[in-house]
């Protein structure tokens, strides 16, 4: 099957040929029809799989087919979507795929100005993304109109869920028209899916491409158990001596991968933390120097990571192991991607074997525990009195089987949680248990 198989106009075969595609993935041969027809849609795919073009790209035929109205004119498709950076990505996407169409896409989510986003919603649009927090915001604000919508899309519904959108979600279906197409896509296909689909769509088209929570098979997984003290050192071994140039690092907290990118840093490894404390310009910057190769590591904590377009990442490290375990299987799935081999490595310490046992009850398959190769504990180098990060390694001594604890000299691991630590949007959560773990409730824009 080709994307000429499908039925869509003209304009749209012109971008897609533009991107140098011609084959449509699963996702998106079995979405589009479904989509164009007027169906709704409850879609599983993995990350990397094309979900977005699989909605995208009817949409876009959708509105076209009606027209751009002349002047100001109301959103008449909303996408929502948990991160920054997942909606940027979409708002790019659609942007691309209508470049020959006569539509506007505009993306709202918080860590910005809302003020050049009012002014742009008043020159009008036909798609918003947009994250829920910051909608609701300038919906508060009465400056945005969405009693036009005409479509809704729920990406990345899972991380919805997870992140306790809920709330917001349904705040935001009573300001829209009870008539609609709703499509709702997830990288899990969980049950908690199963029950908001129930609710918001109806007669839906279920789409199943990928094996239940199961992990791109691209991708080779393994761990390594280490002391929790010990696991910056074994992260710098494994880069230096295994001549990685660009791996995605993934820690539970903002202070963790703060913590954890300083101490690449000391030892002479270029590195950058991507999370909710940072301002939309500096993560744009440091996945900008990541995807160009300035910086061999970014660390990211699990909610900043979503929506990253990183491709052919080769390595993907579990600096921590998640709480939830169906969030593993959206970690490793930043790699392995589009036909490419991947590597997800995790480093396990003491407290974390009832995570992986999680982990592993999800995969219904074992994570391969490797021996842990000697590796050598690298002091930090001291740095000049107002001097920023040093680049140059410091002294290091050898840790034979990597089991030397090092706790009072080298202080905490990234992987002890806080009290009272904000959780990624940058918002107080309050915690619930569900799942396979611990959970986190709040509001992200």
């Amino acid at each position: 099957m080709l994307f000429t198989d499908l039925g869509l106009m003209p304009e749209l075969l012109r971008a897609v040929a533009d991107k140098g595609y011609d084959v449509p993935t699963p996702i998106q041969a079995q979405a589009i029809p479904a989509v164009l027809a007027g169906r709704d849609v409850l879609a599983g795919a993995q990350t990397g799989t094309g979900k977005t073009a699989g909605f995208v790209l009817p949409v876009l035929q959708r509105l076209a087919a009606q027209g751009a109205a002349s002047g100001q004119r109301a959103p008449r498709a909303l996408v929502l979507a948990p991160t920054r950076e997942l909606a940027a990505q979409v708002a790019e996407s659609a942007r691309d795929y209508g470049k020959h169409l006569r539509l506007r896409t505009f993306q709202v989510f918080g860590g910005v100005n809302i003020n050049p986003q009012i002014t742009a919603l008043r020159a009008g649009c036909d798609i918003l993304v947009a994250t829920p927090g910051r909608l609701l915001d300038l919906a508060q604000q009465r400056a945005v109109d969405l009693s036009k919508i005409e479509v809704l899309i729920l990406d990345e519904a899972d991380r919805m869920l997870d992140m306790g959108f809920i709330p917001d979600i349904r705040r935001i279906i009573k300001l829209l028209p009870g008539r609609r197409q709703n499509l709702l896509f997830s990288a899990t296909y969980s049950d908690d899916i199963r029950g908001l689909a129930e609710r918001l769509l109806r007669d839906p088209l279920s789409i199943q491409v990928a094996p239940r929570n199961a992990p791109i098979e691209l991708v080779e997984q393994r761990a390594y158990r280490v002391p929790k003290e010990q696991k910056r050192h074994l992260l710098v071994h494994l880069i230096r001596e295994c001549g990685w140039r660009q791996v995605l690092v993934f820690t539970r907290t903002k202070h963790g991968a703060n913590r954890l990118t300083q101490q690449l840093e000391d030892a002479g490894i270029q590195a950058a933390a991507i999370h909710g404390n940072k301002s939309q310009g500096a993560r744009t910057k440091a996945l900008d120097m990541f995807k160009r190769g300035q910086i061999i590591a970014l660390v990211a904590t699990e909610v900043a990571a979503r929506g990253l377009d990183i491709k052919e990442l080769p390595q993907v490290v579990n600096y921590e192991l998640p709480n939830v375990p169906e969030d593993y299987v959206h970690r490793i799935g930043r790699t392995g991607r589009a036909g490419s081999a991947g590597e997800a490595v995790s480093l396990v310490s003491a407290d974390e074997n009832g995570l992986l046992r999680d982990i592993e009850r999800v995969l219904k398959c074992s994570v391969p525990v490797q021996p842990t190769p000697a590796f050598a504990i690298v002091e930090s180098a001291p740095r000049p009195a107002g001097s920023g990060a040093a680049h140059a390694p410091g002294a290091a001594r050898h840790a034979p089987n990597a089991q030397r604890a090092q706790s009072g000299r080298h202080g905490k691991s990234g992987g002890q949680r806080h009290g009272g630590e904000r959780r990624d949007d940058g918002r107080s959560a309050a915690r619930r248990s569900g799942g396979g773990g611990q959970r986190w409730r709040g509001r992200s824009s």
